[in-house]
């Protein structure tokens, strides 16, 4: 196996829970865990400039290899020289391997041993993607890090076909690797599978932990189970998984959700979320949540949260945006900025937490922010419990 470009420093760990805070030494930048990546489909990030980005202190983000394959194109990519040059983008940068597509675009894809088929959505051609194809792009794009393309399954599917996405993942992760040809360049990331089913889950990370590959993900989450399931599955395979490699849960990125699953163990997330709910009016602060449509902002000349340090805080007021929502583009733009330095404020704070050895006292203090009046949501005390932090009662 090749020396991977990956190096994997622990700078602090909580005494209490599993959190740790670390550096992640990548080609292009070396990032801080826990992190939070913001995702940019298209390899941008919608109404977002690359400087606004490292303004907020944006250290990786999240692009789609699916959706690149699509438009620009693997020919164009290898000519222009990877996506890094093609965006203006000097840090670093993953890439999803297309399979989640799989489960979100389930009426135009079909699943064989040999890969997905899928109809794109652009003009309707049928696509194979298969583990070498989805090599091809990903080293195409460049990014520090790739994903293996895995069977991707609804989590509310049971049954045999769990457990079949979970070897077929195991086996397509021998392809990827076979078929990944810049191993000095990118990393490969290996999918945890197994649904709900936590003795699948054992199994796939014992196959999957003999590669050797220089992290893991934990893959097919986030997708409408109980949370009391999903802190489940999570706690299980940080428990089983390398304490020397980064784990990232794919598609977490709801404040309590990053919380928990970095007291849990885990480094990296990406979601959506953020930029997806600022273009619906939503800003994400400290108490949870503002619907900057509601009539009660249209005379509020205060900032969206008065502590924020991004620049639609320090210029802009809750009653300037509402007369935007709906109405011009810049309105869901500004959120957009407050909600990715939210996202970064929360993940630099922890780490901090972890590094001053006061990680439960940081969680005390968010989540009383959220639930003031100590209504916690029973998953989140079983969480934390489980990594022995006690919430204010």
């Amino acid at each position: 196996m090749a020396d991977w470009p990956l190096e994997f420093v622990v700078l602090a760990k909580c005494s209490k829970s599993r959190a740790k805070t670390s550096i992640v030494k990548l080609p292009h930048f070396d990032v801080q865990t826990p992190m939070f990546m913001p995702v940019g489909t298209q390899g941008t990030m919608k109404g977002m400039t690359c400087d606004q980005l490292r303004e907020l202190d944006c250290q990786i983000i999240l692009a789609n290899t699916y959706h690149l394959g699509m438009r620009p194109g693997v020919e164009l990519l290898n000519i222009v020289g990877r996506l890094h040059k093609f965006m203006d983008w000097d840090r670093a940068l993953l890439t999803d391997s297309g399979g989640f597509q799989m489960v979100s675009l389930i009426e135009l894809s079909e699943v064989t041993e040999k890969g997905v088929k899928f109809r794109s959505p652009y003009d309707n051609r049928d696509i194979m993607l298969t583990p070498e194809k989805s090599m091809e792009i990903q080293n195409a794009i460049g990014a520090d890090i790739m994903m293996q393309l895995d069977d991707v399954v609804d989590v509310k599917i049971t049954g045999p076909r769990v457990e079949e996405a979970m070897h077929r993942s195991i086996r397509w992760l021998d392809r990827c690797i076979q078929g990944h040809k810049r191993k000095e360049h990118q990393n490969l990331f290996p999918i945890i599978q197994g649904g709900l089913n936590l003795s699948l889950r054992t199994a796939c990370i014992e196959e999957m932990v003999k590669r050797n590959l220089p992290g893991y993900a934990i893959g097919g989450l986030s997708g409408g189970e109980e949370k009391d399931e999903f802190w489940k599955v999570v706690h299980h395979c940080t428990g089983l998984l390398p304490k020397d490699k980064p784990i990232y849960v794919m598609g977490v990125g709801y404040a309590v959700d990053l919380v928990v699953c970095s007291a849990l163990g885990a480094d990296m997330f990406d979601c959506v979320y953020p930029t997806r709910t600022a273009r619906f009016g939503t800003a994400l602060v400290p108490t949870g949540q503002l619907h900057l449509k509601a009539n009660q902002y249209a005379t509020d000349f205060s900032p969206i949260d008065d502590k924020c340090r991004c620049s639609t805080c320090q210029r802009y007021t809750r009653a300037f945006i509402h007369s935007l929502i709906g109405k011009e583009s810049v309105g869901c733009h500004l959120i957009t900025v407050h909600n990715i330095k939210y996202q970064m404020n929360l993940m630099a704070e922890l780490r901090q937490s972890i590094k001053d050895d006061c990680f439960e006292e940081f969680v005390q203090t968010f989540m009383l922010m959220l639930f003031p009046n100590k209504n916690y949501p029973q998953w989140t005390v079983e969480a934390f419990k489980a990594v022995n932090i006690e919430l204010i009662t």
